[in-house]
């Protein structure tokens, strides 16, 4: 249980990093490499205030997740990164109104069921 105290932040850092990064890439619009505009690309998406804090937040949960694998074996720890899966697809549905098909939902559900039952091992 005292892993879970390191584990959990990281997973929901991780997961507010993402919804960052997600918001920060949305608001410039899709891209795409091409010659010439390599560097460009690069600072347009470097300087973009929520990619940059998306970053942080995920370098943040970087920190929780590495102190988490030095308390507990990697088979106990890992399933719950797969519980930020789950959490990205329901803030995705929550935040930015995207869809989530049954197939999905099933799949949430399988995902959660799984960190209950390894955490309970």
């Amino acid at each position: 249980m005292d892993t879970l105290v390191y584990v959990l932040p990281s997973v929901f850092t991780g997961v507010i990093g993402q919804l960052l990064l997600k918001h920060g890439m949305s608001r410039m619009g899709p891209l795409s490499l091409g010659e010439g505009n390599v560097l460009s690309l690069i600072w347009s998406v470097f300087t973009n205030p929520f990619v940059i804090l998306g970053l942080a937040c995920y370098m943040g949960g970087v920190l929780f997740w590495l102190i988490a694998l030095s308390r507990a074996d990697l088979s106990f720890v890992y399933p719950f990164a797969t519980l930020s899966m789950a959490l990205i697809i329901l803030s995705s549905w929550l935040i930015f109104g995207e869809s989530i098909s049954p197939t999905r939902l099933v799949g949430i559900v399988t995902i959660a069921a799984g960190v209950l039952i390894v955490a309970r091992s």
